[in-house]
């Protein structure tokens, strides 16, 4: 589920959840507590998230449990352990690194969007398909991406629920580079700030995360709109007919942005 190894306080995170990585009752309580973990442990000086999957860093979140969501939660006040889980890797102490191979979308993109760092190989795929699911990306993809790509490409991304392909997101600024072996690379790179004085690393971190203003609270208001969709009938068939047509199957999931233009069927 998952492999947590440590090394001259490099903490590798190792997603391995068969076929595809998803986000569901055993891999989410999973890395919400590793999350917690890393956040609390003084003795980390960089972490790094890698799938042991070539094919899907991680597919999305579980659309069958959003299904079985109360549909009358409304505005929440807190976060959720979701939201808590992405804030823990954009906010800890130390750096965060995500090393993306294959497919990445839904939750498991807004994961990878909380973390410092993306670095991406030339066959990675990202994609935020909710908006043809009748919802809306609700773990932070409509908070974070447009700070990272700018309004109207995180509008393309998240009203057009299409694939976007790794130079096009290095280009957009969505990953911070495309490299051969991501892994190695973001290996590489968690082991020489892991070197540096960690007081220097803390406090440089904390200076540029003072440029994030208002995460928290676009935080909740994404979550609020989250809940609302829930009711809807269309979303509930829009995620019914997702299921039915091989979403969450390792073929569905590899036709995910051809499988979104359906939904509406």
């Amino acid at each position: 589920m998952l492999s947590v190894t440590r090394d001259d306080g490099v903490v590798l995170v190792t997603i391995d959840n068969p076929p595809v990585n998803l986000f569901d009752l055993a891999l989410y309580p999973a890395m919400v507590r590793v999350s917690d973990d890393l956040a609390a442990d003084d003795s980390v000086r960089a972490v790094v998230l890698a799938s042991a999957n070539p094919d899907f860093f991680i597919a999305h979140f579980d659309v069958s449990l959003i299904l079985t969501l109360p549909r009358d939660m409304g505005a929440p006040r807190t976060l959720s352990d979701f939201d808590r889980m992405c804030e823990n890797f954009r906010t800890m102490s130390k750096p965060t690194i995500a090393a993306i191979d294959g497919r990445v979308g839904g939750g498991g993109s807004e994961l990878t969007l909380a973390c410092d760092m993306r670095f991406a190989s030339p066959r990675a795929v990202f994609s935020q398909p909710e908006v043809a699911l009748g919802i809306l990306p609700g773990g932070g993809g409509t908070v974070r991406l447009p700070r990272l790509v700018g309004r109207n490409r995180a509008l393309e991304v998240v009203l057009g629920c299409e694939d976007i392909d790794a130079r096009t997101a290095e280009s957009w600024g969505w990953v911070n580079r495309v490299v051969d072996d991501p892994f190695a690379h973001a290996m590489m790179l968690a082991r020489r700030i892991a070197a540096f004085p960690p007081a220097a690393v803390r406090e440089a971190k904390e200076s540029v995360l003072r440029a994030d203003t208002g995460v928290e609270e676009a935080l909740l208001a994404e979550s609020a709109g989250f809940n609302r969709l829930l009711g809807d009938p269309r979303a509930q068939s829009a995620m019914t007919n997702f299921l039915a047509r091989g979403g969450q199957t390792r073929e569905g999931e590899l036709r995910l942005g051809e499988l979104a233009t359906e939904l509406g069927d």
